[in-house]
């Protein structure tokens, strides 16, 4: 499979200007792509529509042998792992992570496909009365680029297994291993023309996807911003909206943990894939008896990591996604030191390689430690109780994840109930994903747990109720 050949396009080209697929790492072309118009979109709605009815009505067996031969495939296709390397800067550890959840989300989504559609309603009336979960007919999937195939095929997957059409907009930056890597390998599957259907674009394309009459359900995952303007158009438009945004995630650390332990934990969930991960650790809170060597700790695990280029070297972080992006880390890193923060470790970059970052005696006029800041960035505060640490964490708008290390576990899930959060971890950090766990955040994190697990019947089916007489009903008049 030749993910950027020809053949792997759209049976309909698409009509907008061409796009270079850049390598972070070295500023190299890939290779290109072409965009999607906003009169793309409209012919692919137009096409999905006109083919989720017939792919609804397959037998379960069949929807799901696509799924599962799609997940052998993303099992298999070593040079899917090169692209995750390359055009998203992911090190090679990320890249078989992703293409293991990409496999085990098929997985899971092909058992969608016979699961029970209803239930049986008691009746006032001679009647028989049910449930019945049905296809919206075409989902609409709007996916970023820092996770760019886990955060495509955990709605793609889940829709196709129970009946649907879909319509996925990648990142442009990432518009191969978020988009075309995927058309290719439910092509390769046997799944039906007309059901998927890849268009790589900008805004303008997003936002012609969310106002298409033909797309009732809008799944998107990316910023806060960018989510607010999604909801907002959804609502105008009566669509059902699944937002899955950003995060500040506070990681706490009682005072009865492991430092042994915890600092390769601490490290993973900041630096891990550049910071660039919605539940990345964003505020380290410590309690002060283990606050300076936990700062100290932290910076010499920091100034221990390797950065480069993960394609050619042997790195612990890879570059930062583009320009853009390092301009917005670097701008808040310099805006934190000058507004107090100290600097322990980082603060610096390569071109895109930026260094992982800690900074200490962060505060509430920290910009790094209140913003999202989308790098590899360690802001750490120190508390002196149980209670001010679950106001400092529950202090940000944000409400993804959350993670908790201490010797009692009892005592972190108690701490947990009272912050506001999608997802906890007890005695790990926040970056965590499984296909069969529901996954979202609350506040401006988004709208809740819309992807994974029994959350897929509620993204991606709307509920029927149905009633079935022997005879025709008779009324007084």
């Amino acid at each position: 499979m030749t993910l950027l050949d020809p053949t792997t396009r759209p049976a309909r080209p698409l009509t907008g200007p061409e796009h270079r697929v850049t390598e972070p790492a070295t500023g190299d072309s890939l290779g290109t792509v072409t965009l999607a118009t906003a009169e793309d979109v409209e012919a692919a709605a137009e096409a999905a529509h006109a083919a989720w009815p017939a792919w609804a009505k397959a037998p379960h067996f069949v929807r799901a042998a696509v799924l599962r031969k799609a997940g052998d495939l993303f099992a298999a296709h070593a040079e899917l792992r090169e692209w995750l390397i390359r055009e998203a800067g992911n090190i090679p550890g990320k890249a078989d992570f992703e293409l293991h959840v990409a496999a085990q989300e098929c997985y899971e989504a092909a058992a969608l496909a016979s699961r029970p559609t209803g239930q049986v309603l008691p009746t006032e009336e001679p009647r028989l009365s049910y449930t019945r979960r049905v296809p919206v007919g075409v989902v609409g999937v709007i996916a970023p680029f820092n996770a760019p195939l886990i955060l495509s095929i955990r709605s793609v997957a889940p829709a196709l297994a129970l009946g649907n059409a879909v319509v996925l907009k990648p990142d442009p930056r990432t518009a191969v291993c978020g988009g075309l890597a995927l058309a290719a390998v439910f092509a390769e599957a046997g799944l039906p023309e007309g059901l998927l259907h890849v268009l790589p674009g900008g805004a303008e394309t997003g936002q012609a996807l969310v106002a298409d009459p033909h797309i009732p359900v809008i799944s998107f995952t990316g910023s806060t911003n960018a989510g607010r303007a999604v909801g907002e158009a959804a609502g105008r438009h009566l669509k059902r909206a699944h937002l899955e945004l950003g995060g500040n995630s506070a990681l706490i650390v009682l005072e009865d943990a492991d430092l042994d332990a915890v600092i390769s934990t601490a490290a993973w969930g900041s630096f891990f894939h550049q910071g660039q991960i919605c539940m990345t650790a964003g505020r380290h809170l410590v309690h002060a008896s283990l606050y300076e060597e936990y700062v100290e700790r932290l910076a010499a695990k920091a100034d221990s990591l390797a950065v480069g280029d993960p394609h050619r070297e042997q790195v612990h972080l890879g570059p930062l996604i583009d320009r853009g992006q390092l301009g917005k880390v670097h701008a808040l890193v310099e805006a934190s030191t000058a507004g107090g923060a100290k600097l322990a470790a980082g603060g610096t970059h390569d071109r895109l390689f930026y260094r992982p970052t800690v900074l200490a005696d962060a505060d509430d006029l920290t910009p790094a430690y209140t913003e999202e800041v989308f790098g590899p960035v360690a802001p750490v505060r120190s508390f002196a109780t149980p209670d001010e640490a679950v106001a400092l964490a529950g202090a940000s708008p944000y409400g993804l994840a959350l993670g908790i290390v201490t010797a009692d576990p009892a005592r972190a899930l108690d701490l947990a109930d009272r912050v506001p959060t999608g997802i906890v971890h007890i005695n790990d950090q926040t970056v965590n994903d499984e296909a069969v766990a529901p996954f979202g955040g609350v506040a401006a994190s988004g709208t809740g747990s819309r992807f994974g697990g029994d959350a897929n019947l509620d993204a991606f089916t709307d509920l029927r109720w149905t009633t079935v007489r022997g005879d025709v009903a008779r009324y007084p008049f």
